[in-house]
């Protein structure tokens, strides 16, 4: 893939499922909660769980005063609720002791590099974390790559196949026009979820066949396999 190559997967992308708009999901902390929750688990999960956070305790505030294990019973549903209880409360707690309030509005004035390092400070946060922080609350060009996002980038050649998972973070987010990093991280995800999948990419009706990289070689390995398996189904008919 040469020049030019984000820009021709963001149109065929959008041609494929549509174009996708920014919305404001939450407030910044609020975020930052669900995106803790979210680690490990479907979306469905975490949402179940951040719902019956919300249910159990009347505010943030309590939430970072009450016993890991009060929060854990709570969360669940989203899996791994004893390390993200800790996380959660720990979180929350440092926090209050940095700021004197459980907010991060503030993080709107801050430029973006100094306002990520803030919130990678706190217990377990990392880069994608932080992204998604700035991304889906504050609406500013952050781009958080997630597993999906990291597959078809790697498959495509937009990042090298020996990078990290960081290094990915911080090439791809240079990579993609500020105004189009949020189309850009709903819709790799999409792709990598319907046709780019971890096992068995489904090549054939992939949009970005022709610029893909890994386009040949996903399809000759799939020809021997779905050669056998019309042939165990003859032996079986």
């Amino acid at each position: 893939m040469g020049e030019g190559s984000v820009e021709q997967v963001l149109s065929l992308l959008t041609q494929r499922y549509g174009s996708r708009r920014w919305q404001p999901a939450d407030s910044p902390l609020s975020v930052l909660i669900r995106t803790i929750l979210s680690q490990n688990t479907s979306d469905t999960n975490s949402r179940r769980a951040f719902a019956s956070l919300l249910a159990s305790f009347s505010s943030l505030e309590e939430v970072a005063a009450a016993e890991e294990s009060e929060i854990a019973a709570c969360i669940r549903a989203g899996g791994l609720g004893e390390i993200k209880a800790k996380r959660i409360k720990q979180t929350l707690q440092e926090i209050l002791r940095r700021r004197g309030k459980l907010e991060l509005d503030f993080l709107s004035q801050l430029p973006l590099p100094e306002a990520r390092e803030w919130l990678k400070q706190l217990p377990g946060v990392g880069t994608k974390t932080a992204n998604c922080v700035f991304l889906f609350s504050l609406g500013r060009p952050a781009l958080p790559v997630d597993t999906h996002i990291f597959r078809v980038a790697k498959r495509l050649g937009l990042v090298g196949e020996k990078m990290s998972v960081e290094q990915a973070h911080q090439l791809l987010e240079g990579m993609v026009p500020p105004q189009d990093i949020y189309r850009f991280h709903i819709l790799m995800i999409e792709h990598g979820r319907k046709v780019c999948r971890a096992q068995r990419p489904r090549c054939p009706e992939c949009v970005l066949g022709e610029l893909c990289p890994s386009y040949e070689k996903f399809t000759a390995k799939a020809a021997p396999e779905a050669q056998l398996a019309r042939g165990a189904q003859g032996k079986v008919e």
